[in-house]
């Protein structure tokens, strides 16, 4: 029972992980049909923004007694600072390719992608190497006789819910996501009532990257290390997530990455030599989707007249 409420705890985490990461995948197509391959190195950058105030601030002796709330301030830097270079990628590679072929938008972030993992290696010191993640949370757990539950589980598990549920009441119940489901159904219905798609352009790149930087951050929190190449993997499996969910819809996201972050830690867990086997395991699955649901758990199939 300790081991399942273990394993248990461990599949949350690494579902809202991947859950936060497909939201981006999501709100940057349904909103604007495009796929934004460089999203996974945009997470890990959200990190790396983090460490290098962290590092500025150490290096100034400011820490002191207020070490952990000021590392959860760098760790706010590093999220508002990738929600902003979102925005920045929006104005600068995916707005002048918004007509063009879907592509050259591929092209352009994949290429767009290996610039931020390869910045990050050349130009932060030792880049290549894994870093340590400062904690940020507080130690210690709550005892439940058949197991201990870490406060930093907790506060990241229940963190994230409500993370989600705050994006759910954002699209649904605000003027800029109301901005955000009507340039997704009728892009240019909803220029005649006079959206704006550049601003609602640069609010969603900004909330996707924003929420993608968080999940990085959650990710070197849990294991207390950051790479500079986890962005690839981070985009494959936020991408197959998002496409397990259904692309486009941010509820199928989230349960995309439910069924993801379960079926990764039980292999791993109850699997001889499942570390060996979960990756393996987990796209087969991508397969199996693509052949019998294409569309995804909560896609749509979509007809287009000719």
């Amino acid at each position: 029972m300790e081991t399942l409420i273990n394993q248990l705890v461990n599949a949350f985490i690494l579902s809202c992980t991947y859950a936060l990461i497909a939201v981006g995948f999501s709100l940057f197509f349904g909103a604007f049909n495009v796929i934004n391959f460089a999203h996974g190195d945009v997470c890990i950058a959200g990190i790396f923004l983090s460490l290098i105030l962290y590092g500025l601030l150490k290096y100034l002796g400011i820490f002191g007694a207020f070490e952990g709330g000021l590392n959860l301030a760098t760790a706010i830097f590093g999220v508002l600072a990738t929600g902003f270079l979102g925005v920045l990628i929006e104005r600068g590679v995916i707005r002048p390719f918004r007509k063009a072929d879907i592509l050259i938008v591929l092209v352009a972030t994949t290429a767009l992608g290996i610039i931020i993992r390869e910045s990050i290696k050349n130009f932060y010191p030792a880049g290549g190497l894994p870093h340590i993640f400062p904690k940020m949370l507080p130690d210690g757990a709550i005892d439940l006789d058949i197991v201990l539950l870490p406060y930093e589980s907790i506060i990241i598990f229940f963190g994230s819910l409500v993370l989600i549920t705050l994006v759910f009441l954002f699209i649904n119940y605000t003027r800029f996501g109301l901005a955000i489901r009507a340039t997704s159904q009728d892009r240019e219905a909803a220029m005649m009532v006079g959206m704006s798609p550049n601003q609602t352009g640069a609010i969603v790149f900004f909330l996707g990257s924003a929420l993608g930087a968080i999940a990085g951050i959650i990710n070197a929190l849990y294991f207390g290390a950051t790479r500079f190449d986890l962005g690839l993997l981070f985009g494959i499996k936020g991408f197959s997530v998002s496409v397990i969910g259904g692309l486009g819809n941010v509820y199928g996201a989230v349960i995309g990455g439910l069924l993801f972050g379960f079926m990764e830690t039980f292999v791993i867990a109850f699997v001889p030599e499942g570390t060996a086997w979960k990756e393996f395991v987990a796209f087969f699955i991508v397969i199996i989707f693509l052949i019998f649901r294409p569309s995804g758990i909560l896609g749509e199939k979509v007809f287009e007249k000719v």
